[in-house]
């Protein structure tokens, strides 16, 4: 199905595992460009790597906790630096 989400750029959170990884993966093999992020640094590069070698979709990972505004703030920032 093309959902129109070529080259989009899109931020998904909590994406290391269940629901958000599922998310995570059907937007990248629908050709968007996506963030991941999540607490767990070891299992967000897992999911990485498994949702780039199943799609070849561009994945960007980064370690956050959204608790923390810092943490957005730094999340927002970095993907505007990697996509614009």
């Amino acid at each position: 199905m093309d959902l129109g989400l070529k080259d989009r750029v899109a931020i998904v959170t909590g994406s290391s595992q269940g629901i958000g990884k599922a998310i995570a993966l059907g937007l990248s093999e629908e050709g968007a460009k996506v963030v991941i992020c999540a607490r767990n640094e070891i299992q967000l590069a897992q999911t990485a790597k498994e949702i780039q070698s199943a799609t070849g979709g561009e994945i960007y990972k980064m370690q956050a906790d959204l608790t923390k505004e810092h943490d957005i703030k730094r999340l927002v920032a970095k993907t505007s630096e990697r996509f614009g």
